[in-house]
């Protein structure tokens, strides 16, 4: 199964935040990433810029055990979760999974919000331009630059 999921940080060693956060998820699966981008916060509070990248991955779990996989991986990297749409470690999100949609509070798929994010659809569309189209793009907002591959990174 095709899955894809976003991660982001903006406190402390972003890098290591997310390279850690992709390990987590990945496990043994097959998995790709985007470039990284440092973007701008989402929900007004104010806070430092995020590193962002979208992972492509191809497992046997399915989209609850992703879940899963994602909160561990915010807990190991401490995450709090004090302010919404406030900083964090890690923050990793559930976008789509092939063949699979849920409208559970908990579990969201297709991400309610990801169209709306240019930190979503700029790397995501790097990936998967089948599903994600220039015309998403340029209807997304907030600003994002690139940066490099997530390995070039410190």
């Amino acid at each position: 199964m095709r899955a894809f999921l976003s991660f982001g940080s903006n406190v402390g060693d972003r890098a290591a935040h997310l390279r850690a956060g992709v390990s987590i998820v990945a496990g043994t699966d097959r998995y790709r990433l985007s470039r990284v981008y440092e973007t701008e916060p989402v929900g007004g509070v104010a806070q430092d810029d995020f590193w962002n990248l979208v992972m492509e991955l191809h497992t046997e779990a399915d989209p609850w055990a992703l879940l899963d996989r994602a909160h561990a991986a915010e807990r190991l990297r401490e995450r709090t979760r004090e302010v919404r749409w406030g900083p964090r470690t890690l923050d990793v999100d559930v976008l789509w999974v092939e063949g699979f949609t849920s409208d559970d509070p908990r579990l969201t798929v297709p991400h309610p919000r990801a169209m709306e994010r240019a930190f979503v659809v700029v790397p995501w569309r790097e990936l998967a331009p089948e599903l994600v189209s220039e015309l998403d793009v340029t209807r997304a907002s907030g600003r994002v630059v690139a940066l490099d591959t997530l390995e070039m990174l410190q």
